[in-house]
């Protein structure tokens, strides 16, 4: 069997910035056993898989360890294959997904996602967490899925040097470290060893739970953000009441063909 494979960088107008996605068009569904063994063949933190569905696609996310809920870059690169290579030109694409109803749209040169928003409680940082940091935070809390850590600079995101043996025992997917941004409204780090990426270079879903917090905490509705891996990257971020759009650019890197 052929399988046709897309790979695009998100959240980044240039080639190896922003984050890496695969992308795979299919009929149908292949069992789940070899769509996990394609995400761990491709090593990238996400490969996305859809298929048609009426006049919407179904769309799934793995990573090389586990398939995961919500994922922003890879749908980003989804879209980005869909209106670049695939030929779709409807003002917007619908996909159904483990997190609901997802929308992407695309406006001067970016796609934007309309996500459904975290819902963020204070809580105690876990003592893995804490010295798998090495920090003393300002604030914790926690979402549905990933710790918000937040601190007092841009400068300490920057300097963190993980313990990824501890952090992966921090129960959820994984934890995202925030600050305000000295260029832009906040900057960010995430890091989801449970799910078998110690360093996530540009996390969409991350700016489901960052875009409330700092929308309130800043009193503003539309922000921007970076994520400051190596990598690198920016998302526009604006609050939609219990919805986020992220606006971000995509290129692609790789067109070619996968023979299992």
């Amino acid at each position: 069997m052929n399988i046709s494979i897309y790979q695009a960088d998100a959240f980044t107008g240039e080639l190896f910035r922003g984050n890496p996605a695969a992308v795979c068009p299919l009929d149908s569904w292949l069992p789940d056993a070899t769509l996990q063994a394609i995400a761990a063949e491709n090593n990238l933190s996400e490969t996305a898989f859809f298929i048609p569905k009426g006049k919407d696609y179904h769309l799934r996310w793995f990573t090389p360890a586990i398939e995961v809920d919500l994922c922003g870059h890879a749908t980003l690169a989804t879209a980005h294959v869909l209106y670049e290579h695939l030929g779709y030109r409807e003002p917007s694409i619908n996909f159904q997904s483990r997190s609901g109803l997802l929308s992407v749209s695309r406006e001067d040169g970016h796609y934007i996602l309309d996500f459904p928003t975290d819902v963020l409680e204070p809580t105690l940082a876990p003592k893995a967490l804490k010295e798998g940091l090495q920090v003393s935070p300002l604030e914790v809390l926690a979402g549905r899925e990933d710790f918000l850590v937040v601190l007092g600079s841009e400068a300490e995101v920057a300097a963190l040097r993980p313990d990824f043996r501890l952090l992966k025992q921090v129960k959820g997917r994984g934890v995202i470290v925030t600050a305000p941004g000295d260029s832009v409204d906040f900057v960010s780090r995430c890091f989801f060893p449970n799910a078998g990426i110690d360093e996530d270079p540009v996390t969409g879903s991350a700016h489901t739970t960052l875009t409330p917090y700092w929308a309130e905490r800043l009193g503003k509705q539309e922000l921007l953000a970076r994520q400051i891996s190596r990598r690198g990257g920016e998302v526009k971020c604006t609050m939609l009441g219990e919805r986020v759009a992220l606006a971000g650019k995509a290129v692609t890197y790789m067109v070619g063909e996968i023979l299992v």
